[in-house]
């Protein structure tokens, strides 16, 4: 047996270098399976799932197989892969992550959350919505990972000011040390863990067991009421930048491979842009989010249906203060806003509203001014964004061109590219080009291939009763996937084409 398990963990070491290696003749009867170019493509997809549920290899690294794959496998030549890996849906991404580095950098989130929260008050349900309404917002604007990752120390010094946390036992000292470790490596602040916060308050107001059983019953109730109330907070961080994250195309990457997608098999159609998902999505992300809000609530909050007129107890009021406090105190840590927030802020509002209209469908937008076709969102984007690299930080002054003992050090911009280059997530940039090459690919390979099984089912059955009916279902089923994306021209003489096709052939 020790034998046994000395092995299992070896093997289990090496994992990764295994995976890496036998994926691929795991997967060779695919090839042989099907038709050679389209049993290639298959097995070259297979193989990034492999590897992307196990991460045998960097997520990113995988992402980049098609670069090497295609070519060799003869799918699609480089000159095809490679520009998926910068199309303008990748750059739009990139100009909402290089807004949210600005946005960090100048601490604009967190006098946002803390606003919010002032507004909102300090009860405990009121304190979930108004971090879920805060996370919500910047998930709009930003990734989802960013948005959870700035509001996760707001949401700490908040537990903090309810729980009166003090230091750890000494028992707990190692998974504090083996928390903070994994969360700088992943560049997110430590955030305390369940039982810190548990073990802290314990000591301060729990009874001792000597203590009356009716104190301990209520010792029981606040500990619970506790626990239930750190597991809202951090709950509600994730699920809203979920939520929030489906109302714009930048808030969440699969938004954007979907814009991707609609533009590689529909060049010409440009119904799903920022605005009109903004429309459409954001009124269900209102809904979804209300009804997240009242779940956890009701869950985690302390809501209940006769919680409204039950008169609080002094524990709870006591905590209420400290938070309200804490919220205050670190409102006012902040300071008076400064000339380089009021510029972030600035921009970040001509960003959303520039890219709302652009071409909103219903009015025509500036982009109308210029060359059709010429302007997307991506262009949007990129624009704003580069103002950040060399607007003042510092409010400027005529004055300074003739005091001539005024400093003459250079005026450091909102945004420097170090910063972005140490805060952007490139990887994810990576990822979305490796999701568009792999669909390229399909798209190329899939095509072909229908096209030939429905070659070979009409010669199957060429002359039989059943001609018509097999000839028809497939241009239907693409006529109507095509039909909402397409020129009205090109619809109605397709129209042309099907009737005068099954004319001659009835």
């Amino acid at each position: 047996m020790a034998a046994l398990a000395t092995v299992a963990k070896k093997v289990w070491s090496a994992r990764r270098l295994l995976v890496l290696l036998f994926a691929p003749l795991a997967l060779l009867p695919v090839v042989f399976a099907l038709p050679p170019k389209e049993g290639r493509c298959l097995f070259v997809i297979l193989l990034m799932a492999v590897y992307w549920c196990t991460e045998a290899l960097p997520l990113s690294v995988t992402a980049l197989l098609p670069i090497i794959l295609f070519p060799f496998l003869g799918i699609l030549p480089s000159s095809k892969v490679c520009p998926q890996y910068f199309l303008d849906t990748n750059f739009l991404f990139l100009s909402g992550l290089i807004m949210a580095s600005a946005i960090e950098e100048w601490n604009l989130h967190r006098r946002i959350a803390l606003k919010i929260l002032m507004l909102v008050g300090v009860q405990p349900a009121r304190l979930i919505l108004g971090m879920m309404v805060t996370t919500s917002f910047l998930s709009m604007w930003l990734s989802n990972t960013a948005s959870t990752a700035m509001m996760l120390p707001i949401a700490s010094a908040i537990l903090k000011s309810l729980f009166s946390q003090k230091e750890a036992q000494k028992d707990l000292n190692w998974q504090s040390d083996e928390n903070a470790v994994a969360v700088r490596r992943n560049g997110l602040h430590p955030v305390p863990t369940e039982m810190q916060f548990l073990a802290s308050t314990e000591d301060k107001d729990c009874p001792e067991a000597e203590a009356p059983l009716d104190l301990v019953a209520d010792c029981k109730k606040e500990e619970e009421y506790r626990r239930n109330i750190w597991k809202g907070f951090l709950i509600s961080i994730p699920y809203s930048a979920s939520i929030g994250g489906t109302a714009t195309l930048t808030g969440t990457a699969p938004n954007l491979i979907l814009l991707g997608q609609l533009k590689s098999f529909f060049p010409q159609c440009d119904v799903v842009n920022f605005g009109s998902w903004f429309i459409f999505a954001f009124p269900l992300m209102v809904l979804f989010l209300l009804v997240g809000w009242l779940w956890i609530s009701f869950l985690y909050g302390g809501m209940t249906l006769r919680g409204w007129r039950k008169k609080k107890s002094e524990i709870k009021t006591d905590a209420e203060d400290r938070a309200r406090a804490v919220i205050r105190e670190e409102f006012q840590n902040l300071g008076p806003i400064k000339f380089a927030e009021q510029a972030v802020f600035t921009l970040f509002c001509m960003f959303a509203i520039l890219l709302f209209s652009r071409d909103p469908k219903f009015i025509p937008g500036w982009a109308s001014l210029f060359t059709p076709g010429f302007l997307s969102d991506a262009v949007t984007g990129v624009a704003i964004v580069t103002i950040l690299f060399f607007f003042p930080s510092q409010r400027p002054s005529f004055k300074w061109w003739f005091d001539f003992k005024a400093s003459n050090a250079e005026t450091e911009p909102l945004l420097t590219w170090k910063k972005v280059q140490d805060t952007v997530p490139w990887n994810i940039i990576l990822l979305l080009g490796g999701g568009f090459a792999m669909a390229k690919g399909c798209e190329v390979r899939a095509a072909r291939g229908l096209r030939a099984w429905g070659g070979e089912c009409g010669g199957e059955r060429a002359g039989g009763p059943g001609t018509a009916a097999t000839t028809r279902f497939p241009s239907c089923q693409i006529g109507v996937i095509r039909a909402p994306y397409s020129e009205p021209g090109a619809v109605e003489k397709r129209r042309r084409q099907v009737r005068s096709r099954l004319s001659r052939s009835s």
